[in-house]
């Protein structure tokens, strides 16, 4: 299948750690060139030099960027036009939860799940709509989760912030599909990745390994569909194809990467 994807510009939020890390690497095997926008430009420079010595041919940017700060948001784009004359597609790929009670979670944390989960999507579309607008193209792919589908125990405001990724992604596709640009969303299940290496210290992951310990995520395996977990690859599959010409006529849509998860 031809994904018309070789040269595009493409950033990806948080592009240093575990799916993003994924991302990033699958779309420099389609031949485009990715910024990633990381709050920890270490991780970044790290995926983008093991990118570069897979595809030379693809140009790699790290650009260190809090997402959920608007202003540093819009600048990142606008340095990425600059640097590489247009912005084919966006993947607001960013997330954080600590799972717990709602009642057992203190406020700060969960200031920053709405921070990190609905306000860094907000602020990455908002700038990045002008200008596939002015070009008459575009394609927007945000990372959810089947949390924002079912509503997931012990995530209540994740799974809040999550819905809230879906719909606004729905909504703005309804409003800019005039324009040729597609709004889709991909929800993965539960993603462990795969080594230290992979992520950056501000990864939740170094939060949560004594929540997911080898017998939890036994179980977790059980619950799907396919009896097995993920990988960051799967999930990095499908939202390459839905930011790919092969996908040009599908917009507002969600797609659970979960191994059947949501059918149960």
């Amino acid at each position: 299948m031809e994904l018309g994807l070789k040269g595009k510009n493409v950033i990806v939020t948080g592009g240093g750690s575990n799916i993003g890390r994924a991302i990033v690497h699958a779309f420099a095997a389609e031949g485009c060139n990715v910024v990633i926008a990381e709050l920890v430009p270490e991780q970044g420079e790290r995926v983008a030099e093991e990118v570069r010595a897979l595809n030379p041919d693809s140009r790699v940017q790290v650009i260190a960027t809090d997402v959920t700060d608007d202003r540093q948001v819009t600048s990142m784009v606008e340095q990425s036009v600059r640097d590489f004359g247009q912005v084919d597609v966006l993947v607001n790929n960013v997330g954080w939860t600590i799972d717990r009670l709602f009642l057992d979670k203190p406020r700060e944390e969960y200031e920053k799940e709405v921070a990190v989960n609905l306000w860094s999507p907000i602020n990455c579309i908002h700038a990045v709509l002008p200008h596939m607008i002015e070009r008459q193209s575009g394609a927007i792919v945000s990372i959810s989760s089947d949390a924002g589908r079912m509503g997931e125990y012990r995530e209540a405001v994740y799974s809040a912030c999550k819905a809230g990724v879906i719909a606004l992604s729905k909504a703005i596709a309804r409003e800019t599909g005039r324009y040729g640009l597609r709004l889709n969303v991909v929800c993965p299940g539960l993603v462990v990745p795969p080594g230290e290496e992979s992520i950056s210290e501000e990864s939740m992951w170094n939060q949560m390994r004594d929540i997911f310990t080898e017998d939890v995520l036994d179980r977790v395996s059980k619950s799907y569909v396919l009896r097995r977990m993920g990988t960051a690859t799967e999930i990095a599959n499908a939202v390459v194809f839905l930011a790919s010409d092969a996908a040009s006529f599908i917009t507002g849509q969600t797609l659970s990467v979960s191994g059947g998860y949501t059918m149960i």
